[in-house]
């Protein structure tokens, strides 16, 4: 009897032992589950913040956009650039809001436009919130982030029309570019489109169905951060508005076609605008993880190396050029050789290791360089060169990646499908179909919509008012002046053709503020807004200068 005591004794503190340890795995368990939300809540909360420090980043390049075109138009045109860069973002933000957005992101039409979410309808407190109240991402990080890169589309064909178009026309071409145009090629490649890489045209079931097989063996479109999206479609929208609109006055000689060198208003602007640029790029290419949880983190790491390299070698490469040909150190062509380094690295940033970066970027900077030169010989007046640089180089970026992907550099990136369309080759044919698409797109839509303006109210200034400038004409004053009444005789900064070997006396350098210094002691010969040149020597017709740039 006194066993059987002991035995249910212990069978008794058995039973409370175990009932204590299931008690304990049950706090456990209600603590790992709730240290488990809390860290998925904090993820989410980690990637939302990333993607606002980003997308403001990128936003900031409107100011780097801003100084740039400031200092690369005449002075008597710099409040004129300033206020449309001032529209683009409002513009965008507006536009976006209302149409593009849901054109971009919303349900698809056959993979061609989206049809919902217009005016940020399904975005709201709580959107995110999952089956079980998990917390997630409501949408409003998405709309700003997206926001940001439309008013860089739009900025980028500013520069293309700069000094001869009219504010209206301008401001009307914003409107349409980022509520419809820019947001159907983000459908396409970002969203649910034909090409994109992110859920293409999905089928009953949900499951995407990539160009061109349909089915997980191909990735679709890989243009990690705009490069065909943004860049291309600016850059060629930006080529439209540049020969429908025509030359700026002087910019060819009548009688031979050479270009003509043109006032700039500011060269200390235009390195500071690069330079900002440089920097929101980080947020632009960086950014476009749209997270830093996972891996997220270490591929933003990667992209801002790629990003560094590519923009670095690209700059060099336009410098070394310009030194062999026109035997001189050219700072406009370093400080564009930066902006199409840029450029070309900005699709496949997240796919290419450091040495591929830098042959990208090296092609970037000599495929701009010829790009510009060409642009001159066929009498296309682009005073910020923003074609050769957005839409030649963009070009060239969606290309590269076709070229340089690896299989294994793709699935790093994390893009959804693991296959081998890379090494087959298939990823190059993938990326030129969606070069053509862009391109074709750009360029018929932006035709019809300036074709339009021009047909019905004329998209160029006056002459009259493009010589003493849209300051004047549509602002009322001049910057670094006085302020002038409309009808003024003045004709600031207009173009002074300099014969070859003849002494300049219009202008000798730039006195901080950008405006022009006359000097009578120790004159030099120059071409008017270049680089010094010794006496007697011939200024070659298509070099590039400064206000180019």
């Amino acid at each position: 009897s006194d066993t059987m005591a002991g035995t249910a004794e212990q069978l008794a503190l058995q039973a409370t032992l175990i009932a204590d340890l299931t008690a304990r795995l049950e706090r456990d368990e209600a603590e790992i589950a709730a240290n488990a939300a809390s860290a998925a809540v904090d993820a989410t909360n980690m990637d939302i913040g990333w993607l606002i420090t980003c997308g403001a980043l990128v936003f900031f390049m409107q100011a780097g956009f801003g100084m740039l075109e400031a200092g690369a138009v005449s002075k008597k045109n710099v409040i004129n650039i300033l206020f449309k860069n001032l529209l683009d973002g409002s513009c965008a933000a507006i536009g976006f809001w209302l149409l593009g957005y849901g054109f971009a992101y919303g349900d698809t039409a056959g993979g061609f436009i989206g049809t919902t979410n217009f005016g940020s309808t399904l975005i709201h407190n709580g959107a995110g919130l999952g089956e079980n109240g998990e917390i997630s991402n409501d949408g409003w990080v998405s709309f700003f982030f997206q926001w940001a890169f439309a008013g860089t589309a739009a900025t980028i064909v500013s520069g293309s029309v700069a000094e001869r178009t009219k504010l209206e026309a301008y401001i009307i071409f914003s409107v349409i570019l980022t509520a419809f145009i820019y947001p159907v090629v983000v459908h396409w490649v970002w969203g649910t489109g034909f090409l994109s890489a992110w859920g293409a045209i999905p089928d009953a079931d949900g499951n995407a169905r990539p160009i061109f097989s349909g089915t997980d063996a191909s990735n679709g479109m890989i243009d990690f951060a705009g490069s065909g999206v943004v860049h291309m479609l600016g850059g060629w929208c930006g080529l439209v508005g540049a020969v429908v609109v025509g030359p700026r006055m002087g910019r060819f000689d009548s009688h031979t076609g050479k270009p003509q060198d043109m006032h700039y208003y500011n060269s200390t602007l235009m390195a500071l605008g690069t330079f900002i640029l440089w920097t929101g790029w980080y947020g632009f290419n960086c950014g476009s993880t749209l997270s830093l949880s996972g891996n997220a983190g270490n591929v933003a790491g990667k992209v801002a190396v790629s990003t560094t390299i590519a923009a670095a070698a690209a700059s060099l490469t336009c410098v070394i050029i310009a030194r062999v040909k026109d035997h001189i150190f050219d700072v406009g062509m370093g400080l564009n050789g930066i902006l199409a380094g840029l450029v070309s690295i900005t699709a496949g940033c997240c796919i290419a290791d450091p040495w591929m970066a830098f042959i990208i970027g090296v092609i970037g900077g000599a495929i701009y360089y010829i790009a510009h030169h060409l642009l001159l010989r066929l009498r296309i007046d682009d005073p910020l060169d923003a074609f050769p640089i957005h839409g030649v180089c963009g070009c060239w970026a969606v290309l590269s990646v076709g070229v340089f992907c690896t299989d294994a550099n793709v699935q790093y990136a994390g893009y959804p499908n693991t296959n081998d369309a890379c090494a087959r080759g298939e990823q190059f044919g993938v990326q030129v179909v969606g070069a053509l698409c862009i391109i074709t797109w750009s360029v018929v839509t932006a035709s019809i919509t300036m074709l339009g303006m021009n047909v019905w109210f004329g998209m160029r200034v006056p002459e009259h008012v493009e010589i003493e400038g849209l300051d004047v004409s549509e602002h009322g004053g001049v910057v670094d002046g006085v302020p002038q009444s409309r009808g003024s005789s003045s004709h600031l900064n207009a173009v002074v053709p300099l014969e070859a070997g003849k002494r300049n006396t219009q202008m000798t350098g730039l006195v901080p503020g950008g405006d022009e210094q006359h000097s009578s002691t120790n004159p030099v010969v120059v071409r008017v807004g270049g680089a010094p040149k010794p006496p007697g020597a011939e200024p070659k017709a298509d070099s590039l200068d400064l206000e180019n740039f």
